[in-house]
C-alpha cells in the first residue's frame, strides 16, 4: 500500500508533529510518529513575526525564516523516515501544510501566508511534497481553513451517534459529524485553544507551555475580564469562520487588561476558562453524543475537565478511544490531504469552508 508522511506545526509553535501512514479501507496504518523541536532562535523569529503588524514585519525576515523552516520540516521528516526503517523510495509523498504566518480570509483582498518552503524539503527529502493547500479553497470563496474536517468525515463518522471532533491546538476548532449521512459537515475556528496560554506563560514566566495547566490552577477566574474577552466580535459570527494567532495574540490580550490591577496568575486562570467556554459555546448548538479532542491541548486536565463541565450531557474523551493518537491526528490530515492531491480528488468541504466548490488543494513539488 502507498505510504505518505504528514507534517504539522499548529499556532502553538510547541513542536513540529511529523507521521508515516499508509490509508486501506479498513482503517489507518501508523508506520512511525516523531515530534520534532523547534530551533529557539526559529520559535522566537516566528512569534515575533506573528505579533508585529504587517508593516513591521520586512521581507528578508520573512523570506529567510521562509527557507530555514523548510530546512526543518525536512529533517522532521528525515528523522521520521530514519525511526521507521522505511526507504524513502516507498513514500509517495510528505502533505506539508507549512507554518501560518499570517491568515486573512475577510480581507479584500483575502489571503492567507504559510512558511516552509517546500522545494527546499523536496530538494532535501528526495520526496515529492504536497504544499499550500489553503490559498486554493480560498480562490474558490472559502475561508482556506479549517481543512481536517474532510479527513474527520472521511475517516471518524459514525452512523449511531452525533459527533464532534475537537482539535485544541494554538487555535481550536471543531467538526460536526451527524449521524445523519444525508447533513452536511460543518466546521471553524472556535477562537483561541493554547494560543494565549502559551504565550502569557512564556511572556510571564518565561515557560513554553503552561504544562497541564498548572499555573493556571493557581490562579482565580476574574468574571469581568472573562466577559469582556467573550465579547469580542468573532465569537458572534456565523460559520464558516477561522482566525490565527495574528488576531489572538498578546497584543489582542493587552487590550482586554489596559488597565486592570490583576495578578499574572488570574489572568492565566481566566485565560483557560476563556478557552473552555468559548469552545463550549460552539460546541452546544450541535447536541453532539460525543466530543471527540485532539492536539495538544487534551494533555491539559484543566481543560479537559472545565469542558466536561460545560457539555455534561456529552461524552468528552480523547481520540484515543477511537484508535487515533490525539497528537498526531492533524499531521494525518494532512497526509491523507496529500493523498488526495495525487489522487485528483477534493479535498476540502464547501460546507465548512464555505467555498462555491470542492477543489483539489495543494501543490506539488518534484
Amino acid at each position: 500500500m502507498a505510504k505518505y508522511i504528514g507534517l504539522m506545526s499548529g499556532t502553538s509553535v510547541d513542536a513540529i508533529d511529523a507521521v508515516l501512514v499508509e490509508f486501506n479501507t479498513t482503517g489507518i496504518q501508523v508506520h512511525a510518529v516523531h515530534t520534532h523541536p523547534w530551533l529557539s532562535t526559529l520559535r522566537e523569529a516566528l512569534l515575533t513575526l506573528t505579533q508585529q503588524t504587517r508593516e513591521q514585519s520586512t521581507l528578508h525576515d520573512i523570506a529567510t525564516l521562509d527557507v530555514k523552516l523548510g530546512e526543518l520540516f525536512a529533517e522532521a521528516s528525515l528523522v521520521l523516515l530514519k525511526k521507521s526503517q522505511i526507504p524513502r523510495e516507498q513514500v509517495c509523498a510528505i502533505g506539508s501544510p507549512g507554518q501560518t504566518l499570517y491568515h486573512h480570509p475577510e480581507g479584500s483582498p483575502p489571503y492567507t501566508w504559510q512558511l516552509g518552503d517546500p522545494n527546499v524539503i523536496a530538494q532535501m527529502t528526495g520526496i515529492p511534497t504536497i504544499a499550500d493547500f489553503r490559498r486554493r479553497d480560498m480562490a474558490a470563496g472559502g475561508q482556506g481553513a479549517p481543512l481536517a474536517p474532510a479527513f474527520h468525515n472521511a475517516r471518524m463518522r459514525s452512523p449511531h451517534e452525533n459527533r464532534v471532533v475537537l482539535n485544541i491546538g494554538g487555535i481550536a476548532n471543531i467538526t460536526v459529524l451527524p449521524a445523519d449521512e444525508s447533513q452536511p459537515v460543518i466546521g471553524f475556528d472556535t477562537g483561541p485553544g493554547n494560543a494565549l496560554l502559551d504565550a502569557y506563560a512564556f511572556q510571564q514566566q518565561h515557560l513554553s507551555i503552561d504544562k497541564s495547566g498548572a499555573w493556571a490552577a493557581t490562579g482565580e477566574v476574574q468574571p469581568l475580564l472573562l466577559e469582556a474577552m467573550l465579547a469580542d466580535p468573532y465569537f458572534a459570527k456565523p460559520a464558516p469562520k477561522s482566525t490565527g494567532r495574528d488576531y489572538f495574540n498578546l497584543d489582542w490580550l493587552g487590550y482586554h487588561t489596559l488597565g486592570l490591577s490583576l495578578a499574572h496568575e488570574d489572568v492565566q486562570a481566566t485565560l483557560c476558562q476563556f478557552t473552555i467556554i468559548s469552545i463550549a459555546q460552539a460546541v452546544l448548538p450541535y447536541n453532539p453524543q460525543r466530543l471527540l479532542v485532539c492536539g495538544g491541548g487534551v494533555h491539559n486536565p484543566l481543560l479537559m475537565d472545565g469542558l466536561a463541565k460545560q457539555l455534561p450531557s456529552c461524552l468528552v474523551e480523547s481520540t484515543t478511544a477511537i484508535g487515533i493518537e490525539p497528537d498526531f491526528v492533524e499531521a494525518i490530515s494532512f497526509a491523507w490531504l496529500a493523498q488526495r492531491r495525487l489522487d485528483k480528488q477534493p479535498g476540502n468541504l464547501p460546507s465548512v469552508t464555505g467555498a462555491r466548490q470542492a477543489v483539489v488543494l495543494g501543490s506539488v513539488y518534484i
